[in-house]
């Protein structure tokens, strides 16, 4: 027999874990407790082995990638093109939340707002996430994964080993043969991934259960549909337009890391995976390294599309309604606020704070729908990854096309 491809081991794996789940959900507490305490630590496992290998495969691949470019200026041109793509894509993300948010507003249920507490945390203002993409210390930022330092340390190696010439032509070689190791690893976990998706999305499911839903099913859904519209008309009307490819051919290569991200809602944790895909889908290795770690920090599309639905659907809970002039300023909001918030936990929550406060919405609102924020992750998560993935084909497309001409 055939042997099975990833994407349609994960997508058994998927569904089989929405059956145990709603099986295990059955039984009662029992089956709960199973779930929580004997599955989902087996998905959590495998979340660390990934964990443990994203740091050492992000330093070693944009080092590799800064030293095979033969011009520094190169590494601007890839970057610049990278964080407009970032930019825009969220932008229009936020946009088409709104559109949509804005047409099912009518069947939103209304929810209580009385007696709502929430404790916004403090966001991260703009400067001070300047300031701290920039190391203090060697080692800490890859003890902690934050990965914008982590991506700053890469780079400066790269370039150090460039301007050393001969002097550094022996870290470079060490730093290929560190990769090839890493790189060896990540495929033997990436293996395992049929298996923690199931353990991932069991429990989820038996504790979530079907009633979860109940008063929110419209806002899901209506979340959902615009994760959906964006990634089929921006990720591929842009891959089609920019990255001269099939579209088919994009989505059915980006579907293991969709599927990763959507049952581990961690695009961190997700990389390792992302990056499979985006070598598979033939994006250049010195463009991925760069793109892709840096997408999984700052790139927030399928957030930023949960901050239009639920800031729509929280004003009108409060009886609000929103003019044009405060979507506008919720689609900067979200635009900048998805740089403002990188590398911060809980960074979907924290970005709708800054939105509702950005147009006088109350915060507490957030209560509403903190008990399915779980669901909206999964969502959110998975097209935050494509578009990463989309990213990497768009830009290594144009630097052969570029190349090509010159």
């Amino acid at each position: 027999m055939k042997k099975l491809s990833l994407p349609i081991q994960i997508f058994i794996a998927l569904g089989l874990g929405v059956v145990a789940g709603l099986i295990l959900l059955s039984t009662g507490e029992v089956g709960v407790s199973i779930a929580v305490d004997y599955i989902k630590p087996i998905g959590t496992i495998f979340l660390n082995l990934l964990k443990f290998i994203v740091v050492p495969i992000v330093i070693t691949s944009i080092i590799q990638g800064v030293v095979s470019l033969p011009d520094i200026k190169k590494v601007g041109s890839i970057g610049l093109k990278t964080v407009i793509y970032y930019f825009l894509t969220t932008a229009f993300a936020i946009t088409i939340g709104l559109i949509f948010a804005n047409l099912f507003k009518g069947s939103f249920q209304q929810l209580q707002t009385s007696d709502l507490v929430y404790e916004a945390a403090e966001p991260t203002k703009f400067m001070d996430t300047i300031v701290k993409i920039f190391p203090s210390n060697f080692f800490e930022p890859m003890v902690s994964s934050t990965m914008l330092q982590v991506i700053v340390i890469a780079l400066f190696l790269g370039f150090g080993i460039i301007l050393a010439g001969e002097k550094g032509k022996l870290l470079g070689d060490f730093i290929d043969s560190l990769y090839e190791v890493f790189m060896v690893i990540m495929k033997g976990i990436i293996k395992l991934t049929p298996i923690a998706v199931f353990c991932l999305i069991t429990p989820v499911v038996a504790q979530n259960g079907p009633q979860v839903l109940g008063s929110l099913a419209m806002v899901l859904l209506t979340a959902y549909i615009a994760y959906f519209v964006h990634a089929i008309l921006t990720y591929g009307t842009t891959v089609s337009v920019l990255g001269k490819m099939n579209p088919v051919q994009f989505f059915k290569g980006a579907l293991p890391a969709f599927m990763f991200a959507f049952s581990s809602t961690s695009s961190i944790g997700t990389l390792p995976v992302t990056m499979e895909a985006a070598d598979k889908l033939g994006a250049r290795k010195d463009v991925a390294s760069f793109t892709l770690p840096l997408g999984a920090t700052i790139n927030m599309d399928g957030t930023a599309i949960y901050q239009g639905v639920c800031a729509i659907f929280i004003a009108a809970c409060f009886g609000i309604d929103l003019s044009f002039g405060q979507m506008i300023t919720i689609v900067l909001t979200a635009t900048l606020a998805s740089i403002g918030t990188a590398g911060t936990p809980g960074a979907g929550m924290i970005m709708l704070a800054m939105v509702l406060q950005s147009v006088g919405l109350p915060v507490e609102g957030i209560a509403l729908v903190a008990g399915v924020d779980r669901i909206f992750d999964m969502g959110r998560t998975g097209v935050n990854v494509v578009g990463d993935l989309s990213a990497a084909v768009i830009v290594s497309r144009q630097e052969d096309a570029k190349e090509a001409k010159a």
